[in-house]
């Protein structure tokens, strides 16, 4: 059952999680402020796409051909080079401002399945849990501090109730002192570093996570 759980997460959230290469850049799915400014550049340099804040295949293809006529490499992304070159300012920081990003958390997430607990480990010969944490969102193109108790002051409160994908849940191994994150993924389930099993899923009803669950962030 546990294997068929990661089976099924990981066809559902790698389809959007991106290369580390291409990370930082808005793509097909994703929606909001950002994506409107890209179509309205489009426009205003006499391509048709429609304004609507949604990165469909028709903004991708005004997209491909602006990077074709413009010596740029054709990969239909809008990545910080294509980004400043067509909008005229500097590449936003990667958030929520869009559809997609929990996604893109996820799916990196789960790339490092199985990889080992090395304590202080932030790369991926091994993570411990604030290490892994920082490693994921930065593939995002999202800076996070190193330690959880200093990560757990960053981003908005979030209630247990309101967690979505790629928010951060955090744990007090003494009840008081926040010593444990990891990242939400569905239906209770979060991705962390385990010290006994390296990346794995885990559940925010085991009774253990119950008693020593501390808060959430969205980033």
């Amino acid at each position: 059952m546990y294997r068929l759980l990661c089976s099924l997460l990981l066809a559902f959230f790698c389809l959007a999680a991106p290369s580390v290469g291409d990370a930082a850049a808005f793509r097909v799915g994703d929606e909001g402020e950002p994506i409107k400014e890209i179509q309205q550049a489009l426009v205003d340099s006499g391509y048709d796409v429609t304004v609507d804040g949604a990165f469909g295949p028709a903004t991708e293809a005004a997209l491909r051909k602006y990077q074709q006529d413009n010596g740029l490499e054709v990969d239909g992304l809008a990545g910080p080079v294509v980004y400043e070159n067509l909008v005229g300012r500097e590449f936003p920081e990667i958030s929520r401002g869009f559809m997609g990003y929990g996604r893109r958390i996820v799916g990196t997430a789960l790339q490092y399945m199985g990889v080992p607990y090395v304590y202080g480990g932030s790369s991926p010969s091994g993570f411990d849990c604030s290490g892994f944490v920082q490693f994921v969102y930065a593939q995002a193109g999202i800076s996070l501090p190193r330690t959880a108790d200093i990560q757990y002051e960053v981003g908005t409160p979030i209630d247990k109730s309101e967690l979505q994908a790629g928010d951060l849940v955090f744990f007090a191994g003494d009840y008081v002192n926040v010593s444990h994150v990891g990242i939400y993924l569905q239906d209770g389930e979060f991705i962390h570093a385990s010290t006994t099993y390296g990346i794995a899923i885990d559940s925010l009803y085991r009774d253990y996570r119950v008693e020593h669950y501390v808060g959430a962030r969205r980033i």
